[in-house]
């Protein structure tokens, strides 16, 4: 729990912020794990991640989910190809370019990650029933701000 501090103790709190957000971080690793555990027990955080952002802008090239998400080549290569080995994405031919092949999640992964979307969802609605709506909102402006800064 953070300590409240005079406006001028900015280190003290910049040091409570940092803590809380090691604190959030670790849990939410751990949640993802949770949840990466429910779509397929041979699913790890990242690949999970991958799951998550394939399900958000599928069907799509591999190069292009490079570019959007900065990752390496190679290691979206091969979390693509663990996906595919699970059974939760597959390959397909791109219909611009029938040299060109893309990614999408199968029905099964789509199933699958739809379920652990509810359920997540539900669980962070039964977390947030005691906040304020103006708490949320608060709450949610200021994540935006930080994901914007990050």
């Amino acid at each position: 729990m953070s300590t409240t501090h005079p406006s001028g103790d900015r280190e003290t709190a910049a040091h409570d912020l940092e803590r809380e957000l090691s604190v959030l971080f670790g849990r939410a690793r751990s949640v993802s794990l949770s949840l990466a555990a429910q779509i397929h027990p041979g699913l790890d955080a990242a690949c999970y991640a991958m799951l998550l952002h394939l399900g958000d802008i599928s069907p799509v090239r591999a190069a292009d989910v490079v570019e959007r998400t900065g990752l390496d080549k190679s290691t979206v290569s091969r979390q693509i190809a663990r996906l595919e080995e699970l059974g939760l994405v597959e390959r397909v031919a791109d219909p611009t370019d029938g040299r060109a092949r893309q990614v999408q999640l199968t029905d099964v992964g789509t199933a699958r990650l739809d379920k652990v979307r509810t359920d997540r969802r539900a669980r962070l609605r039964a977390i947030f029933e005691g906040w304020s709506t103006e708490d949320i909102t608060s709450f949610s402006a200021l994540l935006a701000k930080l994901n914007h800064d990050l």
